[in-house]
C-alpha cells in the first residue's frame, strides 16, 4: 500500500502507465492493459479471447464488467489525493452488443464527480477499429484517507 499512499492517485496511475509500477494483475489474466491516463480520465485496451468466454462461447459478461470497473475506478483514482485510496462501492454495466472474440476494444473511464468521500464515473467500451459501442457503465467509489500511525 506504500506505493499508493506515497503519491497522489494521478501520480500512481502515471507510474503504472510508464511501467514503473505493475498494472493490475487481472489485466494480464483477461487480456487488457492501461493505455491512457490523465486527471479524471483512464483508458484500457483489450481483446477478448477464448479464455474470456461463457458456455455459449461468447464474450462473458464478467469480461465487460471487469474492463469497465477497471477504467471507471482507475479514473476516480486519478482524482484521489496523496495519502488516500479508493474502493468500488457499486457499478452497473449495460451491454449494447456482443464483442466478437479477437476484436480489439478500448474502455474509457471518465470522472463526473470526485469529492472527499465519493467518486462517480462513467465508462464506455468501443471498438478500436470501428468505434462501435459495445457497453456502457457507471460507478460510485468510496474515497478513504489512510489512518495515521
Amino acid at each position: 500500500m506504500g506505493d499508493v499512499l506515497s503519491r497522489s492517485g494521478l501520480e500512481f496511475m502515471q507510474a503504472v502507465l510508464r511501467g514503473e509500477l505493475s498494472g493490475p494483475p487481472i489485466g494480464r489474466t483477461l487480456g487488457f492493459h492501461l493505455t491512457e491516463v490523465s486527471e479524471g480520465h483512464v483508458a484500457f485496451d483489450g481483446t477478448p479471447e477464448f479464455n474470456a468466454t461463457n458456455p455459449m462461447r461468447g464474450t462473458h459478461g464478467g469480461w465487460y464488467g471487469t474492463l469497465l470497473d477497471s477504467c471507471m475506478a482507475c479514473a476516480v483514482m486519478t482524482c484521489v489525493p496523496q495519502g488516500s485510496y479508493y474502493t468500488t462501492l457499486e457499478y452497473k454495466v449495460n451491454i449494447t452488443r456482443a464483442i466478437p472474440l479477437g476484436t480489439a476494444v478500448r474502455a474509457i473511464g471518465t470522472v463526473s464527480h470526485a469529492g472527499r468521500s465519493t467518486g462517480v464515473a462513467s465508462g464506455e467500451i468501443r471498438g478500436i477499429d470501428d468505434d462501435r459501442l459495445y457497453a456502457t457503465g457507471s460507478t460510485t467509489c468510496l474515497i478513504m484517507q489512510a489512518r495515521q500511525g
